[in-house]
């Protein structure tokens, strides 16, 4: 399994079968991405939350792809409601998939759509996701604080490669995402979530000074990693 990141909170997973999968696709507005919506060919898109930062450009990918999109349940609704197959999910449910398998975990923060003309969309309980295939486990938080779960999280499940948000006002901040990667006791961890915006500043680097030796990884956008060096 290949991973690569592409700015703010976008993960791409190729799978062994050369499934295509993108997680919280924010390309039009992410000043740091390397994707162009035009140019996106995914199977299947993963939302851990409705904010518009994360939810992106999710229905011209998917319907440009015929891709699948999984999510919370209230946000999958709303996205069907576009023409778009989806897979509806709630925290602490699995399903396997052909191309592995999903599970939604605790998130804290909000979750909600604005739509152009200003009205909010609730779109249910935030998540993150654990995603498994060919023995190798990913966990992205999408946008949570720190919660002590996490702790339950690394107890239950072998995580290779965490992604981890770090920009702090809006997510954790790196204090608490060091904390986080030690409950979640990942081969690795990557930091998300920073430097898009001014409100989530962040020098990465200090983040990954903050890790034991080797266990921090600094993917530069677009960088891609093998999780088979895990």
């Amino acid at each position: 399994m290949k991973i690569s990141y592409h700015g703010h909170s976008v993960v791409q997973i190729a799978t062994m079968d050369n499934k295509k999968i993108i997680i919280d696709p924010f390309v039009k507005g992410n000043g740091l991405t390397d994707l162009k919506v035009e140019e996106l060919e995914v199977d299947v898109i993963i939302l851990t939350h409705g904010h518009n930062d994360h939810v992106g450009d999710t229905v011209e990918i998917a319907k440009k792809n015929d891709a699948l999109v999984i999510a919370p349940y209230e946000l999958a609704v709303y996205i069907g409601k576009h023409g778009i197959n989806v897979h509806p999910m709630n925290i602490g449910g699995a399903y396997q998939f052909d191309f592995g398998t999903v599970k939604l975990t605790q998130a804290f923060h909000g979750s909600s759509y604005e739509e152009k003309d200003g009205t909010v969309i609730y779109t249910g309980m935030p998540s993150g996701v654990l995603f498994t295939s060919n023995e190798k486990t990913i966990y992205h938080a999408g946008d949570t604080s720190l919660f002590s779960d996490m702790k339950m999280i690394g107890e239950h499940h072998s995580i290779d490669l965490a992604f981890l948000p770090i920009g702090d006002n809006l997510t954790m901040g790196p204090e608490d995402a060091k904390l986080a990667a030690d409950w979640l006791k990942a081969k690795k961890v990557v930091p998300i979530h920073y430097n898009t915006f001014e409100l989530i500043k962040q020098d990465p680097q200090i983040f990954i000074n903050m890790l034991p030796e080797n266990k921090g990884l600094l993917l530069d956008v677009g960088e891609k990693y093998d999780l088979s060096h895990t």
